[in-house]
């Protein structure tokens, strides 16, 4: 079937073609495409404007020194952060056509330091996946909160937290939930 000058995609799908050549391009591009991430930790004032992923993989040179970004402030323990939640942010900042930062308002947590928050505030988990290097409470510099929680949310890669209180999100690579 030719395929006529001012169809749409819509029109495509109505005729009931499939389009697999064209989410391909796509995909191929998105490995290829260098990962590129802008982060300002709150607590440090440190800022990190990194590309953590190119066409050979992950850089480990790069997660070095954005785990020493994310580590815990209050001990200064670095963990070994979990590379989807850079892929979480990765998707998050292309999905908005961000040009600002990730604020990270906590990322590594020691156990010591969780024990500790977790006395102050109940909004902290026994078994809080910072302390696993799989969780980060952040905002994007130039996205309401509010629609970086609904981007996280419809990306399902995990759990999401809404404190607008707070104005924050966290983003964590454990099961889909939100709260």
């Amino acid at each position: 079937m030719t395929v006529r000058r001012g169809w749409t995609r819509r029109h495509i799908l109505a005729a009931g073609l499939s389009i697999p050549a064209v989410s391909l391009p796509v995909l191929g591009r998105a490995a290829t495409t260098p990962r590129r991430l802008r982060f300002w930790n709150t607590h440090t004032n440190e800022k990190l404007d990194i590309v953590y992923r190119d066409s050979a993989g992950n850089r480990p040179d790069a997660l070095a020194r954005i785990n020493h970004l994310l580590r815990d402030h209050r001990t200064g323990a670095i963990a070994q952060m979990d590379t989807g939640l850079f892929d979480i942010l990765s998707a998050l900042y292309d999905g908005h056509g961000s040009s600002g930062r990730f604020e990270i308002i906590s990322g590594y947590r020691s156990a010591e330091t969780n024990e500790r928050l977790r006395h102050q505030s109940s909004g902290v988990a026994k078994s809080s996946y910072h302390m696993l290097g799989r969780a980060l409470d952040i905002r994007l510099s130039d996205v309401s909160t509010s629609r970086l929680r609904d981007s996280a949310l419809e990306l399902a890669r995990g759990g999401v937290g809404y404190y607008p209180d707070s104005d924050f999100i966290h983003v964590d690579t454990g099961r889909v939930r939100r709260w």
